[in-house]
Order: C-alpha cells, then sequence, then structure tokens
C-alpha cells in the first residue's frame, strides 16, 4: 500500500523592492556601495591633499576651491559607484552561467535516463517474449537429464558426470534470463523505513555460503555507529548488498576481508560502504563497471551491477565504485534517511 508523500508547507519569500539588485548578500557587501564608498574616500583625500598644499580655486575673482573639490569628490564617487555596478553585473552573469551550466547538465542528464528508459522499455519487450519459451525448453531440458541421471547404472559415472553438467549448465542459463528480466523490467518499491543493521543481517545470512566457502571475515562496525534507518523496499536493497557481496567473496583471497559499514552525510542520506580486500577496481573501469552486458569474468553477465544501479537509482540515492584505504574494491550506496520522510510527516 503506497502511503501519499507528505510535503512541509513553505512560507512564501518575501518579495523584492522595486529595484533591489538580484543578489542576496546584505546590502553593505555589494560592491556598489564599496565603489561608492572608495570613490568619498578618494575625494576627501583629495580635498584633504588640496587644502594641505594650499592650492585655491577663483572664478571671477570668488574662491570656488571647495566647490571644485566637491565637484571632484562627487565624480569620484560616481565613477566607484559605476565600477561597483560593472563588478557586480560580471558576479550576476558568472552566477547566471553557471546556473545555466547547471541546468544543461540536468537536462542531458534527463535525456540521457530517457534514452536508458527506452532502451529498457525495447529490451523488456524483448525478454518477455522470449522469457517464456526459453525457460519452458529449459525446464523440459533439465527434467530429462535428472531423469536420465537417475536411470543410470551407479558405475556410469561419465554419463552421470555430463547429466550434472548439462543441469548446472541450465541453471546458469536460467539465472540469466531471470538477470534479463530484472534489468529489463523497472523495479517495483515498496519503501518503508528499515534499519541498516537489519539489512546488513539479512544479506550476510543470505551470503554466508560463499563468505564461508573462502574464510572471508567479514568487519562490522559496533551497533550504535549503524543504528541509522533508510527510506528502501528492504527485499530489494538486500539485493544488492548479497551482490556486492558476492562479488567480494569472488575477488577476495581466501582468508581475506570484507568490511560492512553505514554512515549518515547530514544531508539526508545514509552512505552503506561494502568494502573487500581484493584487488580493486582499476580507475580505467570504473565508469563502465555499471554498465549492462559489462563485464570482467569470464562467465558473467554484466547485469548484476546494472541492476543494482537500477534499483539504487530507483530509491534516489546513487551507487558508486571507488578503491579502498589499503587496497581493494568500496562500493558505496546513497540512500534517503528515513528520519528526514518522518520530520516531514510529522510537519
Amino acid at each position: 500500500m503506497t502511503t501519499p508523500a507528505m510535503h512541509l508547507a513553505q512560507e512564501p519569500a518575501p518579495s523584492r523592492a522595486a529595484g533591489a539588485p538580484d543578489d542576496d548578500r546584505p546590502w553593505w557587501r555589494l560592491e556598489r556601495w564599496w565603489g561608492f564608498a572608495t570613490g568619498i574616500a578618494i575625494g576627501l583625500g583629495d580635498l584633504a591633499l588640496t587644502l594641505l598644499l594650499g592650492i585655491r580655486f577663483e572664478m571671477n575673482g570668488l574662491d570656488v576651491t571647495l566647490a571644485a573639490l566637491a565637484l571632484y569628490g562627487g565624480t569620484f564617487a560616481a565613477a566607484g559607484l559605476l565600477f561597483g555596478l560593472v563588478l557586480e553585473a560580471r558576479r550576476r552573469d558568472r552566477r547566471a552561467a553557471a546556473i545555466i551550466a547547471a541546468q544543461m547538465e540536468t537536462v542531458a542528464a534527463t535525456r540521457a535516463r530517457l534514452a536508458q528508459s527506452e532502451k529498457l522499455a525495447a529490451l523488456g519487450q524483448l525478454a518477455a517474449a522470449i522469457a517464456h519459451e526459453v525457460r519452458n525448453a529449459l525446464g523440459i531440458i533439465r527434467s530429462a537429464a535428472q531423469g536420465l541421471n537417475e536411470g543410470l547404472p551407479s558405475n556410469d559415472a561419465d554419463a552421470q558426470r555430463a547429466c550434472s553438467f548439462i543441469t548446472a549448465e541450465i541453471d546458469r542459463l536460467g539465472s540469466v534470463v531471470s538477470s534479463l528480466l530484472s534489468f529489463a523490467r523497472p523495479p517495483r518499491l515498496a519503501p518503508r523505513s528499515v534499519p541498516v543493521e537489519a539489512l546488513f543481517e539479512q544479506a550476510l545470512l543470505l551470503a554466508r555460503q560463499d563468505l564461508e566457502a573462502k574464510d572471508i571475515r567479514v568487519v562490522r562496525p559496533p551497533r550504535a555507529r549503524t543504528a541509522l534507518d533508510v527510506r528502501a523496499d528492504s527485499d530489494l536493497i538486500v539485493q544488492v548488498l548479497i551482490g556486492l557481496l558476492a562479488n567480494a567473496a569472488d575477488v577476495v583471497p581466501r582468508g581475506g576481508e570484507v568490511r560492512l559499514d553505514a554512515h549518515a552525510t547530514g544531508a539526508g542520506l545514509v552512505e552503506i560502504d561494502v568494502a573487500d580486500s581484493g584487488p580493486g577496481v582499476p580507475e580505467h573501469l570504473r565508469g563502465r563497471i555499471f554498465e549492462p552486458f559489462f563485464t570482467t569474468r569470464d562467465k558473467g553477465t554484466g547485469l548484476g551491477l546494472a541492476v543494482a544501479r537500477q534499483i539504487v537509482e530507483a530509491h534516489e540515492g546513487r551507487i558508486e565504485v571507488a578503491e579502498r584505504p589499503g587496497g581493494g574494491a568500496l562500493f558505496r550506496i546513497a540512500l534517503p534517511e528515513a528520519r528526514v520522510e518522518r520530520m516531514g510527516a510529522v510537519a
């Protein structure tokens, strides 16, 4: 059941006075007033120097020194004000250029996501069309191989090995079909408040066999450090964590280490880290590792991390890879913090 989103009421922004500059800084920090003050200071300095040197201005026999100096001072003040206005205009131009650049990046990212969505839609239609027939055929072949294996003589080891090989390859193809369908279909979320510690517990329980097979040590921080809640679909995020743990189990040497951690960013996000002591991900591959069908393993499908990114981005989060301090890979998942959602609901 989907709960309608709650939004904080926002007070209307105060309207700017007519002619007010489009700047959020206090008036005393604007360049125009600094330029004006500098011009007045120069004018006063010129006045003091002129009087000190005894210079006088006369017109038709009248002493107009103060009037002339006041005119000069006003000119300096006006020049300083204009210079400050020019600086403010340049600042506004730079701000506008930065905003436009950010908007262009957002538009480009939106177009890329739209193109990716169109590709996924086409891929989903293709996958849905063939998955049923392929799965039926694989199921029939698997059943036949199992029946043949059961009817073989106990001393026919070669035939039994061949039947086991057929069954294993059918299971692998079935996994490829399932991965293709998972990638082609947009994930359906049922988000709720989930403790990060519960996600760790469930993922480690399901990945225990792979980790224990290579005596991999799992390092976790004290519970107090991971006493955080995220707004997420627990089943899907656990699926992502299991995939990362399985990848770590593949590359970490026997007796290696996998480290789990989590911390709040202070910006409404919780970052979940999965780090390992394996060889790590080369820097030139980090930009491609989440691409569909990209893999560096002989028997990999290249869809595991692509599906993981799709799931995380569906949560309005992000997933990235970096180098673990001391060597190895570090996968970081950022998810919305549940505490922010609760505050919004209360408001």
